[in-house]
């Protein structure tokens, strides 16, 4: 069994913290995804688990055994990096195979783990040529058998599909699902693709600043976010955000006020205990679900700037009063969409509300 728990993991580079207390449980054959801004922790937290890094605090366990002074070669791990790491001088075989020739594997064992991985990844054609030889889709893939041929309790991807163009990306994103599928072995993933982040994961981690904001299901995230972080960060493109101020409170719900937009109100099922009258608050709502006008409880004209059309789906950027930037999702002729002035209708069943702090008021 292979489950994955980190307690209480701290992290430090002299007196500053970069991880604070992260504390996360994986299930045996999860597969689950590290997200987050640049420099939010999310590879420092994955080196931790390789054993690169060396843990200032906390626990860290693969299989029930602790692994904070275990060495990154007796953790069970495999780690897939961002560059591929191939040698150059050897062959697609003899990369695949030489981390178990030097300790000593037997050569029918070594042979058969490589015959194995080649299939997986459909590289079998490949094994008698060099690195340069191959495309950037190609060494990906040996780099991922060579983790393969290790037979790890735990594979570990740090940005893995980064260096690749967008088609590329595409299809080795679909190779490592088929990949987890067939070999069911945990798996943790590190990206900054949000695309990366929904379609992989079983489980995704929302890191920012060190601290882990939250966890869950892909599409838990993307439907209930715990704070306007989380609400902004899952989902592409991101949830929109405009400044509005409460103007009144009753049992169950409140009504706000869009700075700026005129009478522009909408009163949202609030069960939270609420900031009080006359503050500020955020709403938010994804680009899919503005209505049509006069289908929602508020209608709101935006001024057009560009309209991206993408076959049956198009993207309308646009400005409303206060100079905020919006981008609404529809799927309608393009005719009707190229003009300067559109008005939008904002369903309170799908808004979001957040108070000054950025937490999500429910």
């Amino acid at each position: 069994m292979a489950e994955l728990s980190l307690k209480n993991v701290v992290k430090r580079f002299g007196s500053f913290e970069v991880i604070h207390n992260a504390s996360l449980e994986v299930k045996d054959g999860e597969f689950v995804v590290f997200v987050g801004p640049s420099g939010c922790g999310k590879s420092t937290l994955l080196r931790m688990v390789a054993g690169l890094e060396d843990i200032s605090g906390g626990e860290i366990r693969i299989g029930g055994a602790v692994m904070n002074d275990v060495e990154p070669a007796d953790r069970g791990i495999a780690m897939v990096f961002q560059s591929y790491a191939l040698y150059p001088h050897m062959t697609v075989e003899q990369n695949l195979g030489f981390g178990l020739r030097m300790t000593g594997n037997p050569k029918a064992d070594t042979e058969k783990r490589i015959r194995r991985a080649a299939e997986i990844l459909q590289i079998t054609e490949l094994l008698d040529r060099l690195p340069k030889q191959l495309s950037g889709g190609q060494r990906q893939r040996v780099a991922i058998g060579r983790a393969i041929v290790r037979e790890p309790r735990v594979f570990l991807f740090d940005e893995p599909l980064s260096n690749l163009d967008a088609e590329l990306r595409v299809q080795m994103r679909i190779e490592i699902a088929r990949l987890h599928k067939e070999l069911g072995t945990t798996m943790i993933y590190v990206t900054h693709d949000q695309i990366e982040a929904m379609t992989l994961a079983d489980k995704i981690v929302v890191l920012r600043g060190g601290n882990i904001e939250q966890i869950g299901a892909p599409l838990d995230l993307y439907d209930d976010p715990a704070n306007q972080f989380v609400a902004g960060f899952v989902g592409s493109p991101k949830m929109n955000f405009m400044a509005a101020r409460m103007i009144g409170k009753s049992s169950g719900s409140v009504t706000i006020s869009l700075v700026n937009q005129g009478d522009v109100q909408l009163t949202l099922p609030i069960a939270d205990a609420a900031p009080a009258v006359g503050e500020m608050v955020t709403l938010g709502i994804r680009p899919e679900h503005f209505a049509e006008a006069g289908q929602g409880d508020a209608d709101l004209a935006v001024k057009v700037d560009v309209a991206e059309h993408l076959g049956n789906t198009s993207y309308i950027h646009a400005n409303v009063a206060n100079g905020e930037q919006l981008v609404i999702e529809r799927e309608e002729s393009r005719k009707e969409l190229n003009r300067d002035r559109l008005i939008v209708s904002i369903r309170s069943s799908r808004a979001y509300l957040f108070d000054g702090a950025g937490n999500r008021l429910k």
